[in-house]
């Protein structure tokens, strides 16, 4: 890992871990597995950890008829904001009271949504990056935060898609562009060693 040794401006991004989003993947325990053990390496060097979840209020007046993916969530009334299970962190990565919370409007965690204020009050210039979907909330996030100048790690481990392939390829082929990509254990062990 050689963009930051410092912890002291990197901040972990856990982003649509929520219980409505994980139940759609099938077989979740590796993934969930290794984003708690990358909270928990958090945890211990003391870098913030911000949760970001997508909602919406009720009759999603922000989902647009244009918006092809956001107008179907419509007939789903199970992602407005109102539903309770919609913005819940799934309980096996469960935010502590301290943890940050920032609830978007669109794929990336920056639109609709405070994030970058946050960041820019806490002094981070550097995300770690975690969550479910890798060709979802992760890709338009990191290419937003690179566009911002923000240093970038993805924990690959912490991703998760409903297609491998596209995770593959995403994670070894296009986010490596803009991005240190390296697992959950890699990342643990170079903040241990330094």
């Amino acid at each position: 890992m050689e963009q930051n040794n410092s912890t002291q401006n990197t901040a972990l991004l856990v982003m649509d871990v929520q219980e409505a989003i994980v139940k759609r993947l099938g077989d979740n325990s590796p993934f969930l597995h290794s984003v708690k053990q990358a909270i928990q390496t958090a945890r211990e060097n003391k870098i913030p950890i911000i949760y970001v979840v997508v909602g919406f209020r009720k009759g999603f007046p922000e989902a647009s008829p244009n918006n092809k993916s956001f107008s179907a969530l419509k007939k789903n009334p199970a992602m407005s904001l109102d539903t309770e299970d919609a913005t819940r962190v799934h309980s096996s990565v469960a935010p502590h009271p301290d943890d940050i919370i920032i609830t978007k409007k669109r794929v990336s965690a920056f639109t609709g949504s405070d994030l970058e204020v946050v960041l820019r009050s806490l002094g981070i210039n550097h995300l770690v990056l975690t969550g479910i979907a890798t060709s979802g909330v992760v890709l338009s996030t990191l290419r937003e935060a690179a566009d911002k100048d923000y240093l970038l790690t993805v924990l690959s481990d912490c991703c998760n898609d409903m297609d491998d392939e596209v995770h593959r390829v995403l994670t070894t082929k296009i986010f490596i562009r803009q991005a240190e990509v390296i697992t959950a254990e890699e990342w643990n062990a170079h903040l241990r060693n330094n």
